[in-house]
């Protein structure tokens, strides 16, 4: 086989930017040591392109989440994991090289997916835990993922290819994308964000009147998309015989995700809906029902609530450490522990509760 015809993969990623971008020599930093080699970074390559349209800007593209050389997977209607990811980042007129964090966070993707699994679609949203930029005093702490406006999915010899663009996002704006939808979040922010170009200075966009309206009444339309989350502080203590009565069943949550939790609940169990909750020992299953109550056992807990007790706790959830008891649901409180947000390193750089 010959060289051209082993790099098809490679060459439908150029064609596909060659189409927006003409004749422009990207600026291109590849990966000295494969990964398959035991180099650290598992993309082959990305690329930055100069784009002028709406304002400057970069336009990243990776080489490696799909199959770029022979066709190796049994798949054939998808190429390797099915995707590319782009990053369109706010630029500076006189700044001709791509800053660095850039290309270190598509590279992070990467490890996050290689040694996950886990892959990304258009719609998905992820937790930073910090700055998408380190060291740096940016508000955007999370990803979202959606098509990229400008680039179509694409057939390529070893199967389709879609491109996702990754776009920077605020910690309330991914509240709002889980409590209502990541698609309608971006639809109503594209007049504050055309092309969803990632600006590191930027605030919030649910500061913005007709952000806020389009996500409250999407949320009342709506109801949630989020069905499914994971909550590393998530724990169950069951109900226990005393001499003088019963202690209540315990359900723990952390600080950092008890406030969503309960704004899931209105979108989800007031919708007809139900949410799942996932942690790393036990997982809980909150659904509508006709009646409150609970029924647990060693790996899963199902607790039922009705309109009154979904109100309730939904109300009283709150982001602040404490014991949450329920009126309307007898048997069960909730306990909010404090979250403790760590670096890289390990050090605890803030504290939620």
């Amino acid at each position: 086989m010959s060289e051209e015809a082993s790099s098809t993969g490679w060459d439908a990623i150029e064609e596909a930017m060659a189409k927006l971008y003409g004749a422009q020599e990207p600026k291109h930093y590849g990966t000295l040591v494969p990964y398959m080699l035991g180099g650290n970074d598992p993309l082959d390559g990305i690329s930055a392109y100069k784009a002028e349209q709406p304002y400057p800007h970069w336009h990243f593209v990776t080489f490696g989440f799909s199959e770029l050389y022979d066709k190796e997977s049994d798949n054939a209607e998808q190429s390797g994991y099915g995707f590319e990811l782009t990053f369109r980042l706010a630029r500076e007129e006189e700044e001709e090289e791509p800053p660095a964090w850039a290309l270190n966070l598509l590279q992070n993707m990467g490890r996050y997916v290689f040694k996950s699994g886990n892959v990304f679609h258009s719609g998905d949203y992820l937790d930073a835990n910090g700055p998408i930029c380190l060291g740096s005093d940016t508000k955007l702490t999370a990803l979202a993922f959606i098509d990229d406006p400008e680039l179509p999915e694409t057939d390529t010899p070893n199967g389709k290819v879609q491109f996702l663009q990754m776009i920077g996002i605020t910690g309330c704006e991914l509240e709002a994308m889980m409590t209502w939808n990541t698609r309608g979040l971006l639809k109503a922010c594209e007049a504050h964000m055309p092309r969803y170009i990632t600006d590191l200075s930027r605030d919030s966009f649910l500061q913005e009147p007709d952000v806020a309206a389009a996500v409250q009444q999407g949320i009342e339309r709506d109801g949630s998309n989020t069905a499914f989350l994971y909550v590393d502080q998530l724990g169950w203590e069951p109900p226990q015989k005393r001499l003088f009565g019963k202690k209540p069943a315990v359900l723990k949550l952390g600080a950092k995700q008890a406030g969503t939790v309960g704004k899931l609940l209105k979108g989800r169990i007031l919708k007809g809906e139900f949410l799942y909750l996932s942690g790393q020992e036990i997982s809980v299953v909150l659904e509508p029902g006709e009646q409150p109550g609970f029924e647990a056992d060693d790996e899963m807990v199902r607790i039922l609530l009705d309109e009154t007790s979904a109100a309730e706790l939904s109300r009283k959830l709150q982001p602040k450490e404490g014991v949450i008891e329920l009126s309307s649901m007898n048997g069960m409180t909730v306990q909010v522990l404090k979250t403790y947000i760590k670096d890289q390193d390990g050090n605890v750089v803030s504290t939620i509760g």
